[in-house]
């Protein structure tokens, strides 16, 4: 039974680090959540470690930039693991070959600067989709158009068995009070048309080896008991957690808000009726982060 909780401090001293979801759990895509920060600020100082895991399509030190033009507190965290670095690992080690049709916007072109963990990574060339080995999708051209527009597309690189490698699996994300369009939606157009996909973050395992290795980076060793992992994507944050048997909080006034009829907090029962047809069943749940 997934415990709804007032907040963090409440369940803190289980564990010895967090890994924790951006978009819907400490920003909203225009600004920092005041109580999210100070619960993380408040779970360094008992001594915990907070990796901030997302499935942003790009590097670390993109992700640390754009955490600064949200005034999100430097000390609110001490690692960043993004599914970006764990996809960019794969294309440099070949996944996709070496010539490469992109699928993104403008700043997600960040992607192709080499990353320093992979020794002697191929050569990557962009190419129109006629001559691609593979496809690299960071998210859609424009993110409010229906996925489907690329069904043309995608018909002619199924056709000579194009992989794509999806640096994003979430379907969609809330900028403010605004609902977009993300790389997951496009991957699960691509395997529904019979392509195949190979996905990066979150739920899938890459992203939370990627996130042990920065745990490993600041001499941390934590079981997988002693970790706790905060999202509001159902099929994302929650889901990822349980295959890696970690345990989780929900965020329920993310993604869910609506089915979970959450205000303050969610109401038990809409929250129960949510999970019943949920892949996979949060430890704990509350509203907001604090």
């Amino acid at each position: 039974m997934t415990r709804i909780i007032e907040k963090l401090a409440d369940i803190a001293k289980d564990y010895d680090a967090v890994f924790c979801d951006l978009w819907g759990c400490l920003h909203n895509g225009i600004t920092a959540h005041a109580a999210a920060v100070e619960a993380l600020r408040a779970f360094r100082a008992q001594g915990g470690t907070v990796i901030l895991l997302t499935n942003a399509p790009r590097q670390r030190a993109s992700v640390e930039k754009q955490l600064e033009r949200f005034s999100t507190p430097r000390d609110c965290w001490d690692s960043i693991a993004t599914s970006g670095d764990s996809a960019r690992v794969a294309m440099f080690q070949g996944a996709i070959g070496e010539k490469v049709y992109f699928i993104g916007q403008p700043h997600d072109e960040v992607f192709f600067e080499p990353i320093k963990i992979v020794t002697d990574p191929v050569t990557i060339r962009r190419t129109d989709l006629d001559e691609a080995t593979g496809i690299l999708c960071c998210g859609p051209f424009d993110p409010f158009a229906d996925p489907a527009e690329m069904r043309p597309q995608f018909l002619s690189a199924i056709a000579v068995g194009l992989k794509m490698l999806c640096a994003n699996p979430d379907i969609i994300v809330d900028r403010g009070d605004t609902r977009e369009w993300c790389a997951g939606a496009l991957a699960q157009l691509y395997r529904e048309m019979g392509g195949e996909t190979l996905m990066f973050g979150k739920p899938h395992p890459p992203v939370y080896d990627l996130a042990r290795r920065r745990l490993a980076e600041l001499g941390r060793d934590i079981p997988e008991s002693r970790i706790l992992c905060i999202g509001d994507g159902i099929a994302t944050d929650v889901l990822g957690a349980a295959g890696e048997d970690m345990d989780c909080l929900f965020i329920t006034g993310g993604l869910a808000a609506e089915q979970t009829a959450t205000r303050d907090q969610p109401d038990p029962d809409a929250l129960e009726s949510f999970l019943q047809g949920a892949p996979a069943r949060p430890t704990f749940a509350m509203g907001q982060l604090r």
